[in-house]
Formats: structure tokens, sequence, C-alpha cells
């Protein structure tokens, strides 16, 4: 901790203002936002709608606990369980994608009566307790441990090993169908598919950690629907969402199929489902449905990917779906993340020491990525490398 007693590392640009991909510093310098705070703005940085649903709601009720029922709340649970894949129609809201991942945790355990996690070496699920036993790197757990017991790690999109790991003790599988804290990676084709297959089997509840991957970013509503395709996608019994859900105000969704809903037991959240928040992520859903915007993350996406892959751009590798892309580099990705920052004005996220992150906001265009590619093609040529 710092001698201010931040918990964060604070970064050398102190942001004053944003529209759109924009992000403004408080000396006035623009920079093109490719990180999206992880994810947290897929309208982009204060979307008129969403800041005039937040405006309207503030002058009518900021909080009143969930008992009561509110129309703003109502009416996000209710949009929720039509976006949700299969069946999923039981929302229990929350105030974060950590909150989200506990809650989904502790429905499997008790609906299941089971005691143990599996759960995907790389996985990032979380810093709670329980969310935090499900993680995989050892620099986030190894200051609180002991932990929960009864997880087991198993190699991410190894279906032979995860099938061998999930027995009739096993409460839940968590897994997130693209892992994103560990580097974006996708999982080989019937990956998710046998994830589905073994825990009915089972009776596991088979959990999608859709916290980075949901609400159009893979360029689909959920990225479970892009495995599958023909018959609709991968439907698990528990979904957990956050991050751009109110265009990065605080909050998080787990929704659950009738089986887990009617056994999920005592569950709560004093701020569970605030109307102020409520509010944005109405106008957050309205906008991304209405402007399609997962559409528009498949098509900007697949033309970053086309164009990097056709350029002479040094990478090692490109991964990913639709606005959610890993550029694994040949040189330390903080050391990328500086120069696009402080030469080109553009901000990016690490995922890993060799991974730069793009997350932008879903509103992104064309001439958004050819900047992107530009900087790229300047930082990382063999002569700015000598």
């Amino acid at each position: 901790m710092s001698d201010h007693g931040f918990v964060f590392s604070q970064k050398p640009i102190s942001i004053a203002a944003g529209e759109g991909v924009h992000l403004t510093s408080e000396d006035g310098t623009e920079y093109l936002d490719f990180g999206a705070s992880y994810a947290c703005t897929p309208t982009g940085h204060c979307h008129p709608q969403v800041v005039e649903a937040i405006q309207q709601q503030a002058g009518e009720l900021l909080y009143v606990q969930g008992s009561y029922p509110v129309e703003t709340r109502t009416n996000l649970e209710t949009r929720l369980a039509a976006l949700a894949p299969g069946d999923l129609e039981n929302v229990w809201l929350c105030n974060s994608g950590t909150e989200a991942n506990e809650a989904a945790l502790k429905f499997a355990r008790s609906a299941t009566g089971g005691t143990k996690i599996v759960a995907a070496k790389r996985a990032f699920h979380g810093r709670t307790a329980g969310t935090l036993s499900a993680t995989w790197k050892p620099k986030y757990k190894k200051p609180f441990e002991p932990l929960l017991e009864h997880v087991e790690f198993v190699t991410y999109g190894d279906a032979e090993e995860l099938e061998a790991a999930v027995d009739d003790e096993t409460a839940a599988v968590i897994l997130e169908p693209i892992q994103g804290e560990g580097g974006i990676h996708l999982p080989d084709s019937g990956y998710l598919e046998t994830a589905r297959a073994v825990t009915t089997a089972t009776n596991t509840a088979l959990i999608f950690d859709e916290i980075q991957t949901g609400l159009g970013r893979t360029g689909a509503t959920w990225a479970c629907q892009h495995d599958a395709v023909a018959a609709g996608g991968v439907t698990p019994d528990i979904l957990t969402t956050a991050k751009g859900l109110a265009s990065g105000l605080p909050i998080g969704a787990t929704l659950c199929a009738d089986w887990i809903a009617e056994g999920a037991g005592p569950h709560g959240s004093t701020f569970s489902g605030n109307p102020l928040v409520c509010a944005a992520a109405n106008a957050t859903v309205d906008v991304l449905v209405d402007d399609d915007l997962a559409g528009n993350a498949a098509a900007v996406g697949e033309y970053i990917q086309t164009e990097l892959e056709s350029s002479n751009i040094p990478l090692r590798d490109v991964r990913g779906e639709g606005l959610m892309l890993g550029l694994e580099v040949k040189r330390g990705a903080n050391r990328v993340l500086r120069d696009l920052a402080l030469e080109h004005q553009i901000l990016a996220l690490p995922a890993g020491r060799t991974v730069v992150r793009l997350l932008p906001p879903l509103v992104l265009e064309e001439t958004h990525a050819d900047a992107l590619l530009e900087a790229l093609s300047d930082i990382l040529a063999p002569t700015a490398q000598s």
C-alpha cells in the first residue's frame, strides 16, 4: 500500500472525463481506450442514454432494499432472463462479478449437496474467499490461505482430464468460456459440450463465468453460444455476468436454472438490485440490443485480427473472439502498454507478462482499430526494438 493509502497501484495518468471510446486526462490529453477498464464500459464512456437514465432515476428513488418490488429492478430481471441462454430464467442481482461467482458456488453446493469444486488452471473468478479458492494464480491467493478445501484444478481445454476430475462429490464445474486474465485462451471445439455432458451425468452444476466474455463482448450475447452453434450453444446451469452490465456502475447477476434456484438456500445482499444501478443496466441493455453491439464487436474484432495476421507486425500469436483479443508479444507486455500510452495515447491491458489484452468499448470503429494497428507497427517494428 502506498503512502496515500491507495489499494490499487496508481498509473501516471489522471483521468478527468470520458466520451465514447476516448478518455481525457486532467492535462487535456485524449486517449483511445482499448481497455474499457476491464470491459466495464461496452456502450462507451458516458453514453447519453445511460446518463439520462441515471439522472432520471436519481430524482425518483436512489435506494430501497430488495424485498420491496421496484419497477426498474423488475424490468432488469425480466430482461436478463429473456437474454439468458436456454432456460436460465432465475436472476439474482448483486454488486460485482466476484459476488455473482460467490453466489454461484454457494448455490451449486446447496442444490447438489456436493462439496468439491472443479476449476481450470489459469482461471480467474474473483477475490472473495470462495472465488479466490477457484482462482488459479498463486500470487492472488498466497496471502489469504488457507482458503476453501476440495478445489481441484484441471488443464483448460483437456476434455479427458475434466471428465476424470468430476465425480459424485462434485458440486460444480466453473469455467470461463474464454479465459481472460489467464491470457485470452479459447477452448478447443467441443470442450464446453463435454463439460455439459459430464456435469449432467453426475448431477453437478455447470457454471459459466461470463463476467468478462458476456453481453456481446465476443460477438455473441454470451460466449458459450459460440460452441455447438448449430445447436444454439451450450447452456450451463448457472451463468454469471457483471462488468459492463451497467456501463461501469457496480452490478453483477447470477442466472440460474430452476433446479438450482429451488435448492439455492438462503442468500442475500443489502444493495442487491440497487434502483439507480438497475436504471443504468436497463439503458445499457437497450443500447447493446438496439445498436447490435455484439454484431459490431464481431465485425471490428474480425477486422483487427485479419489486419494483424496479414501485417508484418511481429507477434507470437493473436487470440480471441470479437472485441476480446490477446496479442502475444515477443517482449514484455508492460513495456508495450507503456509505449502505447505515452507515445500513441492508447490505453490497453495486460493478461500475464507477454499478452496485450484488448477489451475496448463495443462501439469501437475500424478507424479506431487502424490507429491501434499503426501504433503497434511503430512500437514493435524491428527498428523500434533495436
